[in-house]
């Protein structure tokens, strides 16, 4: 499980690691704990460390330009809160707004989280075909956005306030 966001040390977010991972990097004095629940410390025999949430790591990593956040259908599901684009109910599935047998690709602007109902109701037409209506309109995250999003509402709730998201 994914639950600890890692910093650069300029404080932009990085990625996320698994909570051990994350105890490994600060016992090596590779990273600083930034944010740690504000409850739970894990101890051994001789150290006790607070359980992370955020760590920022002590030197600078140059990485990469990334331009665009990767399209996954998780990421999706995540962008959407597992929310149905059609009707609001819990989505399970995701629906391709213009069909692949249509030219639609996978990609964020033609991708939206959906219940199984309307996904089997909707078919292989457009939402217009369809006599469907979008709530909203599918966008594109950011790289550090789709980051942030994919920790999970649980953590993003205990996140600092210089850290959190925008609602």
């Amino acid at each position: 499980m994914r639950e600890t966001l890692v910093l650069n040390a300029s404080f932009e977010p990085l990625s996320t690691v698994s909570l051990r991972r994350a105890v490994v990097l600060v016992m090596q004095d590779k990273a600083v704990v930034e944010h740690a629940h504000p409850r739970l410390r894990m101890r051994a025999a001789a150290v006790e460390v607070p359980v992370p949430r955020v760590i920022r790591l002590s030197r600078y990593v140059r990485v990469p330009f990334r331009r665009r956040a990767p399209w996954s259908r998780r990421g999706v599901l995540v962008r959407d809160q597992h929310r149905c684009a059609y009707c609001g109910r819990r989505a399970t599935t995701v629906d391709h707004v213009v069909p692949r047998s249509r030219g639609g690709g996978d990609n964020w602007l033609n991708t939206v989280a959906c219940c199984a109902e309307d996904n089997h109701r909707k078919a292989d037409r457009t939402p217009e075909q369809a006599g469907m209506r979008l709530l909203r309109r599918p966008f594109e995250p950011t790289p550090a956005d789709a980051m942030l999003s994919a920790l999970g509402a649980s953590v993003r709730e205990e996140l600092p306030d210089w850290l959190a998201l925008p609602a």
